[in-house]
């Protein structure tokens, strides 16, 4: 099945046009991480690769450009706003959908959420999310390494996130940095989710 109106090479194109160096390399490691993840969880690996090369389009537009484009297009909740590091995530779903034909919900919903994630996030949205933390051209290896390791374990997903999300709140915290409202609520589901005392 064909998930966008223009062929990978062109969208690839695009890509390497729009985004820096460093965010291009990102994107083509997400994809591909985001394929192993699909096969690895039996989901459709084709979409977790167009999903992973769109996750971060619009990455390097200006503030002012994300911002504009969300007042006019997106509905985005105020605690989203709290951190313009994020604010590529809907943009990015926004232009999946209006630039390059994606109409798929799943893979729009992938995008939308990689950054913050959601409540009750998919399986799909869940590889989507790891795939953009720990695919192995610009993530530190070490932490790619622990992460995947919780992966091969029973409930292996949901271990695999909530170390991702202890980390980032950790990080936020040690930046000085507000944390959404919504991180900490996705923290304390997973947190009952999982044998916390096994990450």
């Amino acid at each position: 099945m064909v998930y966008t109106k223009i062929n990978e090479k062109e969208i690839t194109k695009w890509l390497k046009e729009n985004l820096n160096e460093e965010r291009y390399m990102h994107s083509l490691g997400t994809a591909q991480c985001a394929k192993e993840l699909a096969e690895k969880f039996k989901l459709n690996t084709e979409k977790a690769y167009i999903a992973g090369l769109l996750h971060d389009c619009a990455k390097c537009f200006p503030k002012e450009k994300l911002l504009d484009i969300i007042h006019q297009h997106i509905d985005v909740e105020e605690s989203e706003m709290l951190n313009y590091k994020t604010l590529h995530a809907p943009v990015s779903a926004y232009y999946a959908e209006h630039q390059f034909g994606v109409t798929d919900m799943e893979i729009l919903s992938a995008i939308r959420w990689h950054t913050l994630g959601k409540l009750e996030m998919s399986d799909f949205e869940k590889i989507i999310f790891l795939a953009d933390k720990i695919e192995p051209n610009t993530r530190d290896r070490e932490y790619s390494a622990i992460i995947r390791s919780y992966l091969d374990e029973e409930n292996g997903l949901n271990k695999a996130l909530l170390k991702c999300y202890k980390e980032t709140i950790k990080s936020l915290v040690k930046r000085d940095l507000k944390i959404c409202l919504l991180t900490i609520e996705i923290y304390n589901k997973l947190e009952d989710s999982v044998n916390v005392s096994d990450i």
